[in-house]
């Protein structure tokens, strides 16, 4: 774990602007990695802003806080261990009043992956964890590869890794778990090639990329854990206030869309009643009709960049 703590922002130009920050703003960051676009954030709410930043990741605090130790703000930013599930729990107890800008970058981070040991990586042997917290999580990969049922882990690689061959990889892995446990990342992989028919990998990049992805899912309970932490995100905007979401695969969009879509127009009226009666009045209003994408340019210095998806919306 000694390895340099890396993030290259993406879409950082994209989200400063999107975000409107001035002097004073509170900005919130929700997925504060190395801190690589609070750094930027911070220079456009200094030097009376307030700068919070969200990790679970010990790694990623230490070198945040070394970054943003020379940003000039007038207050030192307020850095908290845990993840955006647990939003609501950890503004209460910094005592925050509310936010003027809250970021969600949600893509795992660069040193989860290249750090063979986090097991996250399907190009490295390891142990198979992928737990991004692992002092609180206890489940990890292996686990869930040697002890749920096939129909469970067919429904895991399907559901979160929009895996054709979902059903087939499951029994595979069953058939290989019942000679000896399936421990190793590498172990996985080779199962996952013997599974899906050579014609089928020959396009659509690495074979246990979408397996390994639901894994990591299924691991983390990320689904749930970003509903809530949108949910809570909106509740503490203030009026004018802006959230902006970088996802990175088609389920997290899909949340993001979704959420912002209720909260812009959240009346559950028949399409027949001439009024609304139900009384919900919008929460958001949309910014974003249609996701921000990367340049090509930036895809091209920054490869993980190329899936992302960058949703914005404002407080009413």
């Amino acid at each position: 774990m000694t390895q340099e703590y890396r993030h290259i922002p993406v879409l950082l130009n994209e989200c400063r602007d999107a975000l409107n920050l001035k002097d004073g703003s509170v900005y919130l960051d929700c997925t504060l990695g190395g801190a690589g676009h609070s750094v930027e954030m911070a220079r456009h709410i200094a030097p009376g802003g307030t700068l919070i930043g969200i990790d679970q990741d010990d790694m990623a605090l230490e070198a945040a806080a070394k970054r943003l130790a020379e940003v000039g703000l007038d207050s030192a930013p307020i850095l908290l261990k845990g993840n955006f599930g647990q939003l609501d729990d950890l503004l209460v107890e910094a005592r925050v009043p509310g936010i003027d800008a809250v970021l969600f970058d949600l893509g795992v981070s660069s040193p989860q992956f290249d750090i063979p040991e986090r097991g996250f990586s399907y190009r490295e042997d390891a142990p198979l964890d992928m737990r991004m917290d692992p002092g609180k999580h206890t489940l990890t990969a292996a686990e869930i590869l040697n002890t749920y049922t096939e129909a469970d882990l067919t429904r895991v690689l399907r559901e979160y890794g929009e895996e054709k061959w979902a059903a087939r990889i499951a029994s595979f892995v069953c058939d290989a778990r019942r000679e000896r446990p399936v421990q190793t990342t590498l172990e996985f992989v080779e199962i996952i090639k013997k599974a899906i028919p050579a014609s089928a990998r020959k396009s659509g990049g690495h074979p246990a990329k979408r397996s390994f992805q639901a894994l990591r899912i299924e691991v983390n309970h990320e689904m749930d854990v970003l509903r809530s932490g949108l949910d809570a995100a909106i509740r503490w905007l203030r009026p004018g206030g802006r959230i902006a979401v970088i996802a990175y695969h088609s389920l997290e969009d899909r949340i993001v869309k979704e959420t912002f879509r209720t909260m812009e127009n959240p009346c559950t009226c028949p399409p027949e009643f001439p009024v609304c009666v139900c009384g919900k009045k919008p929460v958001l209003k949309v910014n974003t009709r249609k996701p921000i994408i990367p340049s090509e340019r930036e895809i091209e210095k920054n490869k993980r960049a190329h899936s992302a998806r960058l949703r914005v919306a404002t407080k009413l």
